[in-house]
């Protein structure tokens, strides 16, 4: 299935399902304008357009439209991941790394992490 293009106003609407599904209109609207300042009628409008791209599907119960996603949250951000540095690092995370480090992006807590994982792998 390709994926679709989701803008970053969409994501924040995308993070809310993917943590809540399924889930109602009301309460994506509630969770959302809570961290966004976002009209509700905004919020609708983000809904209907990731339904149109085919990023998530509803159903009808009663009077109210559940939604539920229909792309996975991790494939996303695999994807993403992938494009943005493909984009901006000629496709090599390490690139991406060092440009973080040389320019005091990761904290001493990141790099400790990062430390942790490649020990993992090795």
């Amino acid at each position: 299935m390709i994926q679709p293009q989701i803008s970053e106003a969409e994501y924040e609407v995308m993070k809310v399902i993917w943590d809540n599904e399924p889930v109602s209109t009301n309460e994506i609207v509630d969770i959302v304008t809570k961290t966004h300042n976002w009209n509700m009628r905004t919020v609708h409008t983000l809904i209907s357009r990731l339904d149109k791209k085919g990023a998530i599907c509803h159903k009808k119960e009663g009077r109210i439209f559940v939604y539920s996603s229909l792309i996975k949250k991790d494939e996303y951000i695999k994807t993403e991941s992938k494009s943005f540095i493909k984009k901006f690092y000629d496709g090599t995370a390490n690139k991406m790394v060092m440009n973080f480090i040389k320019n005091d992006m990761l904290s001493e807590e990141d790099i400790e992490e990062l430390r942790n994982i490649l020990n993992k792998k090795g």
